[in-house]
């Protein structure tokens, strides 16, 4: 074993101690398989860490206590209808046949326990399949005191909150209407009381993707599982058309390489390349940036890079789990209950609407990509609102009437005016436009029918909706004075393309062969969702499943023969 600690030879290496990379490494662990799991940063958890935490696996045994598991089959009609032949349907089928058994593991080999995320819609509930209640599910928040000092190395969360401030994703639908409900001030009161009793008891408490990160942390601890931290990958290791093992560097770029051989097989679990202009540059539809993902400043795609050189197929590196986000000074706001709540539009270069500001929040930048091919202008887009709406909702972590911060409008993001005219010539939109706009908007707003973009007609607009708005209650006038402007951009919670790969999670080529031990879970894969999002959570729950049927697939395939060719396999595959 080299001086630095890491081993030259195990049957498993799993690159990145996100959600699928530990998935990854505690199914191989709980196989009997020797495994290690090397992380480039200094820090576990990922994009999972920095998540609502939210976990989209219909069928699980958190839907099922709740009374809320619809049969498989209709998922899998559903996702036959939003994603179609994007994805090939074994792929999708197995995840969602698979999908409760992972969960099924987690709970019995971690910590982590999860809930249903009560009434928050499928992204397409009127599709077909689609369920209006949903099928997203969350963790329940945890006192993470056991993991001692390995807790200092959970990934930093992309907003800060208070100690102890836990908000769950069903918590945060109430808190986000201010005052506008009962359900929102009893709702912040028992989050300060919680805060209060955990600080006096000593706990440490975590929710939504933070602990989803610490439940996968303490069962890879409990397997004895080593994490070996600031390890980046360099290359993976190729005889023969095989991957054998990976070489990895520490101490930064000028750092001592090592390589870890494989017996039995690599899963690449290490995050997409969101922080890599250059292939954003390359792959990702104009404009782009790096400042504008809430992604992982440690995902720049070395896994997708090296999969490439080894011959991988690759898809999808086009698209990616998009969001409306709002460019602050501190970093990128994911712009999530904002743009659904009533008496707010998202307006063009051209002072137009041009979408159903309540969208999916992957399907509303795709349509503010549309209007860049066009050359309409949609990049930057704005946001317009008055002072009604900044009386009562919260937004972008300010509470109802909390004056926008001075710095905001310096950076530009924040624009503010006394009349309608006056905004459109601070963001250099026609005047007349503008006012036409909102006075066509005012109009569906009263009757309760948005003629132009049905904006409120699908179950998932009223999720984040206000209930005392009368009678639609995603439209609200848009009329008392000041106005204001706030800049959209089109962020990201991450990238979705990535090496294309089977059901069984292995990487395949260009022809449809599999590379011979190499497999890729999480967002190094081109997503099981193809160009959509089911909902809430369908990036994680695919990458835990994915991650375990890696390391299920490897440990069915005898010793000394390549990993995902062994003569089951090939009678499973003729078959």
């Amino acid at each position: 074993m080299p001086a630095d600690g890491l081993p030259t030879e195990v049957d498993v290496v799993v690159v990145g101690a996100g959600g699928a990379g530990m998935s990854a490494a505690l199914a191989a662990a709980k196989r009997g398989l020797d495994t290690v799991l090397l992380e480039k940063s200094g820090h576990f958890g990922g994009s999972t860490a920095r998540s609502g935490g939210g976990v989209w696996m219909p069928g699980n045994y958190a839907l099922q206590d709740a009374g809320q598991a619809d049969p498989i089959s209709e998922s899998k009609r559903y996702l036959d209808s939003i994603v179609g032949d994007v994805v090939p349907k074994q792929r999708r089928d197995t995840y969602l046949d698979r999908g409760p058994e992972v969960l099924d593991f987690i709970k019995a080999n971690t910590p982590l326990r999860f809930t249903w995320v009560p009434d928050y819609a499928d992204y397409h509930p009127e599709a077909p399949g689609g369920r209006v209640k949903g099928r997203s599910c969350e963790p329940i928040p945890m006192d993470a005191s056991f993991l001692g000092d390995e807790l200092d190395r959970l990934h930093p969360q992309y907003t800060k909150a208070p100690a102890n401030m836990i908000v769950t994703q069903a918590m945060f639908r109430k808190i986000s209407l201010g005052l506008r409900t009962l359900g929102g001030p009893i709702t912040m009161a028992k989050v300060l009381i919680n805060r209060i009793i955990a600080g006096l008891r000593g706990r440490r408490m975590y929710a939504m993707g933070n602990a989803i990160a610490i439940g996968l942390r303490k069962g890879l601890i409990d397997a004895e599982v080593p994490l070996h931290y600031d390890t980046e990958l360099v290359d993976l290791v190729v005889e023969d058309g095989r991957v054998v093992g990976v070489r990895v560097r520490q101490g930064g770029d000028s750092g001592t390489e090592h390589v870890v051989r494989a017996r039995r097989g690599v899963i690449l679990g290490s995050g997409g390349f969101e922080r890599n202009l250059e292939l954003r540059e390359q792959y990702q539809p104009k404009p782009t940036s790096v400042d504008w993902t809430t992604g992982s400043q440690f995902n720049t795609g070395a896994g997708l890079v090296a999969g490439m050189a080894a011959g991988a197929q690759t898809d999808l590196l086009d698209d990616s789990w998009w969001g409306p986000t709002i460019p602050l000074p501190s970093g990128p706001w994911f712009c999530l209950a904002e743009r659904n709540l009533p008496g707010s539009i998202i307006v063009n270069q051209a002072g137009e609407r041009y979408m159903n500001e309540a969208l999916p929040y992957v399907e509303a930048v795709h349509e503010m990509y549309a209007g860049e091919a066009t050359g309409v202008g949609h990049v930057p887009s704005w946001m317009i609102i008055d002072q009604r709406y900044r009386n009562r909702y919260l937004f972008a972590g300010l509470f109802p009437r909390q004056p926008f911060p001075g710095r905001w409008y310096k950076m530009g993001t924040v624009k503010k005016a006394a009349t309608v005219a006056e905004l459109a010539a601070e963001i250099e939109v026609p005047a007349e436009a503008l006012t036409a706009t909102l006075e066509r908007f005012n109009g569906f707003a009263r009757s309760g029918d948005d003629a132009d973009f049905r904006r409120g007609e699908s179950a998932y607009d009223k999720y984040y909706s206000d209930p005392t708005v009368k009678p639609n209650p995603s439209l609200q006038v848009i009329d008392e004075a000041p106005f204001y402007a706030v800049k959209i951009v089109p962020g990201d919670l991450g990238t979705k393309g990535g090496l294309v790969t089977d059901e069984r999670a292995r990487v395949l080529r260009p022809d449809g062969s599999a590379i011979a031990g190499l497999y890729a879970a999480g967002n190094v894969s081109s997503a099981v969702m193809g160009r959509t999002y089911a909902g809430p959570g369908a990036t994680i729950g695919p990458a835990l499943a994915f991650g375990y049927l890696a390391a299920e697939d490897i440990a069915s395939t005898p010793a000394g023969v390549p990993a995902g060719d062994s003569p089951v396999h090939r009678e499973q595959e003729t078959a």
